[in-house]
């Protein structure tokens, strides 16, 4: 796959970054509340640096973390996507499903909306076996979100390695979605 895919969903688009939307994404990964299970806030070359990452993937694979904006006004709302991690995890090689979107669009189901096409992506047009999502052990609005598209958790916890020692959100949790089973797991869309 070599031309940048979006994604579309019934309130949603995931689509390739635009110059527009940096400054929106400055504001989230600058909000301590949004990033409140993150180390640290970003400053806006930080988070430039992950926008401009997240396009060059995309540019590359065809898919990546992409820019999520609503159907109905065009609002950018965040960013969610597909990602290989670059930190070294002890269940890499993997495809990770990730999300991260601006505290006014929390509640409202986006997240699960946009992950829940990510999967579908990754499973029928990538024809990936397995996609892992993990996050802080204290993150409990993001573990309701992979519980919610039906992941597993898997036991115990782990050191995240790109999280200061001694940090209380070091300990971290797995959630895996087979391919075998995502359709079934599909079929159960608790909200």
């Amino acid at each position: 796959m070599n031309h940048p895919v979006s994604l579309s969903t019934e309130r949603l688009i995931l689509r390739p970054w635009k110059a527009t939307d940096l400054e929106p994404f400055a504001r989230l990964n600058g909000d301590p509340e949004a990033l409140r299970f993150y180390p640290a806030t970003l400053d806006r070359a930080q988070s430039d640096a992950i926008a401009h990452r997240s396009q060059s993937l995309i540019e590359e694979h065809g898919w990546g973390p992409w820019a999520v904006e609503l159907k109905e006004n065009a609002a950018f709302i965040g960013m969610v996507g597909l990602n290989r991690p670059t930190t070294e995890l002890y269940f890499q090689p993997c495809v990770e499903v990730l999300w991260r979107l601006l505290p006014e669009y929390w509640g409202k189901g986006y997240a699960t909306e946009a992950a829940r096409a990510c999967l579908d992506f990754g499973f029928e047009t990538l024809g990936l076996e397995q996609i892992v999502a993990y996050t802080a052990q204290l993150n409990l609005p993001s573990q309701t979100v992979m519980q919610r598209l039906g992941m597993t958790l898997q036991p115990g916890t782990f050191d995240h390695p790109g999280v200061p020692e001694g940090h209380k959100l070091v300990p971290h949790v797995l959630y895996t979605q087979d391919r075998q089973d995502w359709p079934q797991a599909a079929q159960v869309r608790p909200r």
